[in-house]
């Protein structure tokens, strides 16, 4: 994650129960390379495997969260490269997915741009809080590629005719639209993104941590199931939770 000489392309922090992630490369405006993704995917991996952390702020340092895949690479990622390109793309698939897979609840602070893989992260979180500055959206049409590893994650969370107009024409929004479309959960001024992101996780960390966990699971589990299944399984997470209360959480 760092080599001499230069700072760490991600930089965590425990702020009690609470542990902030940090895209690090403001210069680039955080995109996503593939040291950088890697880290990411790492970073999440192990917060969810400490039993010290309850709840996980993403951000990113500098005026941007994310400005998506970093193109400089694109030069290499070429058919006659086919076996890296499948690595990148594996890589890049783990990362986007995993977020709403963690046990632990994840909050965005977004301030600036978030496009494309950085729009990705930053609706593929439980929570969003967006900053006054918000560009977001899919640009990638623009550069002759295509959205494919952030369609999913963007079509489940707005309307069919939405999710295409933001593909397919490649429009970036603010912070308004994007809390009036459901993509937000709160808009604040830009330097004002990660304590109110923090705010919340506290909140989520305040909770019994099984409790929270299967909160989690359960809320994306039904959303992909028959409303029998569905309640079939609220049904068992109903049951299970009778135990929850003599935790010591």
């Amino acid at each position: 994650m760092e080599q001499a000489g230069r700072a760490p392309v991600l930089v965590v922090e425990d702020r009690g129960p609470v542990r902030v992630v940090a895209l690090n490369r403001p210069d680039k405006l955080n995109a996503l390379d593939t040291e950088l993704t890697q880290a990411l995917h790492d970073a999440l991996q192990a917060a969810d495997h400490d039993e010290d952390v309850r709840a996980i702020v993403l951000t990113g340092n500098g005026r941007a969260f994310c400005a998506g895949a970093d193109l400089s690479e694109f030069k290499q990622l070429t058919p006659a490269n086919q076996d890296l390109v499948e690595k990148r793309a594996d890589l890049t698939c783990r990362t986007q997915a995993m977020v709403q897979k963690l046990s632990k609840p994840v909050v965005s602070a977004v301030r600036g741009a978030a496009v494309g893989g950085g729009a990705g992260l930053a609706i593929g979180c439980d929570m969003m809080v967006a900053g006054s500055d918000l560009k977001f959206g899919y640009p990638e049409l623009k550069h002759q590629i295509v959205p494919a590893l952030v369609m999913t994650g963007l079509q489940r969370s707005l309307g069919r005719k939405a999710a295409f107009e933001m593909v397919s024409l490649g429009r970036l929004i603010g912070a308004d639209e994007a809390l009036k479309l459901g993509l937000a959960n709160r808009v604040v001024e830009p330097d004002q993104v990660v304590e109110t992101a923090m705010a919340i996780a506290e909140q989520w960390a305040a909770a019994n941590p099984r409790a929270m966990a299967a909160v989690k699971a359960l809320f994306y589990e039904v959303a992909d199931l028959p409303y029998d299944e569905a309640m079939a399984a609220g049904r068992d997470v109903n049951a299970a939770m009778r135990a929850f209360r003599d935790d010591q959480a």
